[in-house]
């Protein structure tokens, strides 16, 4: 489990193909040393096992389905992406509840400076919109967002400098892919609505949305 908080801007030194997947090698000093072999680890948001690691990189495996469903399959070397090691338990939890399984890949539709911060918009896939809601979380790479305004095609955010300074959100440009996460808790209402499950009542997702969830 992960936060939304990146630790670490780090830079893929190297990808090769193995088996039906990929095998990335990560620097990124500052992460690699609380991590250990068999360790989580968010890479602009997909959480891997780490394999192997020295001072400076660790090793990790990409399945294939994996690379199929986040911007991991066309990684290329010299890229930089966004590190944040598992959390700890009792550790703050500064952004919102990530799992680090990517639901889908989206896209910049909008990027413009404004007062106070970078606006974006993101295009999101039919299939994963009935999940965003004004005001709620998004993970962005494997950043922590809060959803400033539901869009027909998907959601804006509004970056605060800082934000755009410890994240690779600075490199993000109009038209490119960032790896999406929504928030794990509106998939858990919505699994619990569906299958009927005791203490739901008269709870419909129709009546959530009504209410604003």
């Amino acid at each position: 489990m992960f936060t939304g908080i990146v630790r670490e801007i780090g830079v893929v030194r190297e990808v090769r193909k193995e088996g039906g997947g990929l095998v990335v090698r990560v620097e990124g000093p500052g992460v690699v040393g609380v991590l250990e072999v068999g360790a989580s680890v968010a890479v602009d948001g997909v959480c891997l096992t780490v394999t192997a690691l020295d001072e400076r990189t660790f090793l990790a495996d990409v399945s294939y389905e994996t690379a199929a469903r986040s911007t991991l399959g066309g990684v290329r070397v010299g890229r930089r992406v966004n590190l944040e090691p598992a959390l700890a338990v009792g550790e703050r939890l500064g952004g919102h509840l990530v799992s680090g399984h990517v639901d889908g890949v989206g896209r910049v539709m909008v990027r413009e400076r404004r007062s106070g911060g970078e606006y974006f918009a993101f295009w999101v896939p039919p299939e994963l919109r009935k999940y965003i809601a004004s005001k709620a979380s998004v993970a962005v790479d494997g950043v922590s967002l809060t959803v400033a305004e539901k869009l027909p095609e998907g959601f804006s955010v509004v970056v605060i400098p800082h934000t755009l300074a410890v994240t690779t959100l600075a490199d993000r440009r109009r038209a490119d892919m960032v790896n999406l996460e929504c928030d794990i808790l509106a998939k858990y209402v919505e699994s619990l609505l569906l299958e009927g499950g005791p203490g739901t009542g008269d709870l419909t997702i129709e009546r959530l949305r009504d209410l604003g969830f």
